[in-house]
């Protein structure tokens, strides 16, 4: 008599399937029609919101003009639509901002099945500290640039008016927040190309004179020459960032130097 069994699934069949070209392209337009959607709610919410954020920002022009007069400095808008393109630029700017954990999960949603769970485990760490030390910067940055158009404010003869166009005005108030922010974000760059294997804690201590030359450059071009206060504080953050960067990358190090020895390796190929 003839036995019937029946065989056990076998350890292919337990894995996660593999998605084929059309089922990833299929997903991918899933995944960016929500996307899209969150950034137009997003942006909408921003338009709605324009009012009291033009007035934050243009907070520096009225502490100019109760410095050097009620009429001395002044916002334009040269066009017919310039008023209409600022609100536009603002909801885009600020909708992506605001639509961030929307697009930013559904990226992530998106690669995520790709990576094994150490990369999953980096890249969650790497995002959970970026993110705050972007806004960080962004806050650093907000409290920094009356302080810089003030002092700039100065330059302009008693005999001129300071008329600011308003698409630069932003303009600047925009790159300045995102360099600031993205400075700040920088250490974390750092750390990753350590865990990478690409730069060790003692190297970055080594070149730490390298370091503070390069804040203090970069403060003092992100900042103006006159407003010292300013200068100091941005450099000082940057250079406390990187020390920080410095002191977890030798953690790092200890910890791989450890699980070397531990495994019979050569200890002393880290720092090759």
């Amino acid at each position: 008599m003839t036995e019937l069994s029946v065989d056990a699934p076998s350890d292919e069949g337990k894995r996660d399937r593999r998605m084929s070209l059309g089922e990833h392209l299929r997903e991918a337009r899933r995944r960016l029609i929500i996307a899209v959607i969150g950034l137009a709610a997003g942006m909408i919410i921003a338009f709605i919101i324009t009012d009291p954020v033009i007035k934050f920002i243009t907070l520096p022009i009225d502490m100019i003009n109760e410095q050097r007069g009620a009429d001395f400095a002044e916002l334009m808008f040269t066009k017919i639509t310039s008023g209409f393109n600022l609100r536009i630029r603002m909801a885009l700017s600020i909708g992506l901002l605001l639509s961030a954990p929307v697009w930013l999960w559904q990226i992530w949603a998106f690669i995520m099945p790709g990576l094994t769970k150490k990369e999953i485990k980096y890249t969650v760490a790497f995002v959970g500290a970026a993110v705050p030390l972007f806004f960080t910067g962004g806050y650093v940055a907000v409290m920094v640039a009356p302080h810089v158009i003030e002092v700039m404010s100065n330059f302009v003869p008693d005999a001129g008016k300071n008329f600011l166009d308003s698409d630069y005005y932003y303009d600047f108030i925009i790159k300045f927040i995102l360099v600031i922010g993205v400075s700040f974000v920088l250490p974390v760059f750092m750390v990753a190309l350590n865990l990478a294997g690409v730069i060790t804690g003692r190297a970055m201590l080594k070149g730490w004179r390298i370091a503070v030359l390069v804040a203090a450059l970069f403060a003092a071009i992100a900042t103006p020459a006159a407003d010292i206060t300013s200068m100091f504080l941005l450099g000082g953050i940057l250079i406390v960032l990187y020390f920080a960067a410095a002191f977890v990358s030798l953690f790092f190090d200890r910890r791989k130097r450890k699980k070397r020895i531990a495994s019979g390796l050569d200890p002393d190929q880290l720092a090759a």
